[in-house]
């Protein structure tokens, strides 16, 4: 495998697959790649809705249940709006360092005959859809930090200007054959684009909106750990649609992705529910739930890079580390980011793309890269974390800023005492 390929179309998109570096062979769709990417494109729907949604809807307290449902519906249904207007031509269309083109405005020129360019056996509107359902999920990640205090039109506001400015010039950057792509940096499924870029604006929202009324001193405790439990499950059950998906194709590299969502995740439990049980005596579901998200999250750039035992390690740290994510580093940032999104998708999204660049390798079970060491494959991967931590904390905080100045950011304390489904919206989550 390529370097240059493999980074170029980022995603991981049939990067090990002779059939396709082959320059003479005519694109021609293919039933049995279609039909996956198709079930594929359902799978990381179901990670936003209702997967996501349940997650969140569980750790928020009941009264706040379905201002969270209705934040992820909304904000995935606005991404995927945007994806189709212009979205998508940025992201994919093009060849500019940062931004792509404007050829595909409204999807212009893609017909049902027409296939994809960057997946030359499926139709176009099929990798169209994929990817906007990966757009939807990444901004809907960052309602997580700023539950319970936030407005709703805040969040709107803020989903169209992160959207534009942060995720569709870090798609295009890694995935679009851009700055990133150029340098060499992996990210099969989205460490970078999706899980660091949502982290990094969660992290900036808690600071901007500040802490939740009685943060500390009074006791902010999930209010129904099944529904956690399942968006959990659904989360991981939609991640193979977002890990072996991002192969492009029925194909081996797919099932190398399935097997490592597969490993890493059980690994991600596994890990956190040691160290919790180190650190607290016990463990427990929201920690298991939660180290099941770690591990995910930390497989995601890796999934069709490493191999098995690679996704092992990976998955095993992001669990462990991430305990200390969600508690000491929390405390030692001062910050109230409400479900953790920082703490889990920012840190072992850092960690799965550094170590991405560790366990790539063949001498570590890896498909391989060309031309370069160990160290600087780590390097790249480490340079592509900081400008992801860079870009999406700037465009973060100037999009918040932005609400605040149009629609303001948080309701008034009485609503927030009340609970933003009453305040907000008018209706409650559960009628006697």
């Amino acid at each position: 495998m390529k370097k240059n390929l493999a980074a170029a179309v980022g995603l991981g998109l049939l990067s090990a697959s002779p059939l396709v570096l082959a320059q003479d062979a005519a694109p021609a769709i293919d039933t049995g790649d279609t039909a996956w990417m198709l079930t594929s494109t359902v799978l990381v729907i179901l990670m936003s809705i209702p997967g996501l949604a349940l997650f969140y809807g569980g750790l928020a307290r009941s009264k706040n249940m379905v201002s969270v449902l209705l934040q992820v519906l909304s904000v995935f249904s606005l991404i995927t709006f945007l994806w189709v207007i212009y979205g998508f031509s940025l992201a994919f269309g093009g060849e500019g360092k940062v931004f792509g083109s404007f050829d595909y405005v409204f999807l212009k020129g893609i017909t049902p005959d027409t296939i994809s360019s960057m997946l030359s056996t499926i139709p176009e509107f099929v990798f169209v859809s994929f990817q906007a359902a990966f757009a939807a999920i990444t901004v809907a990640l960052v309602v997580g930090s700023l539950a319970e205090r936030v407005k709703f039109s805040a969040v709107m506001v803020f989903s169209v200007i992160w959207f534009t400015f942060s995720y569709l010039p870090m798609a295009h950057m890694v995935w679009g054959g851009g700055l990133l792509a150029e340098d060499g940096a992996l990210d099969f499924a989205g460490g970078t684009v999706i899980h660091i870029n949502a982290g990094i604006a969660g992290l900036v929202g808690a600071y901007v909106l500040g802490k939740r009324t009685g943060f500390g001193k009074e006791a902010f405790t999930p209010h129904n750990l099944t529904f956690t439990m399942i968006g959990a499950c659904l989360l991981w059950v939609g991640w193979f649609g977002f890990n072996a998906g991002s192969a492009g194709a029925a194909n081996g590299i797919a099932g190398l992705a399935f097997i490592n969502t597969i490993v890493a995740t059980s690994a991600g439990v596994l890990g956190w529910l040691v160290v919790e049980s180190l650190i607290k005596g016990k463990p427990s579901l929201l920690g298991g739930a939660s180290g099941a998200v770690a591990g995910l999250v930390g497989v995601t750039p890796a999934a069709g890079f490493v191999g098995p035992v690679g996704a092992i390690i990976i998955g095993a740290l992001s669990g462990a580390v991430c305990v200390w994510g969600v508690s000491g580093l929390k405390r030692l940032l001062n910050v109230d980011d409400s479900f953790d999104v920082f703490g889990i998708h920012g840190v072992a999204g850092i960690i799965g793309a550094v170590l991405t660049g560790v366990f790539v390798f063949p001498s570590l079970g890896g498909v391989g890269v060309d031309d370069v060491t160990m160290a600087g494959q780590v390097w790249i991967q480490i340079k592509s974390v900081l400008v992801t931590v860079v870009l999406s904390g700037v465009v973060a905080f100037i999009a918040f800023m932005v609400a605040k100045a149009t629609v303001g950011l948080r309701v008034a304390v009485d609503a927030e005492r009340e609970g933003l489904d009453i305040t907000s919206h008018g209706e409650k989550a559960y009628n006697p």
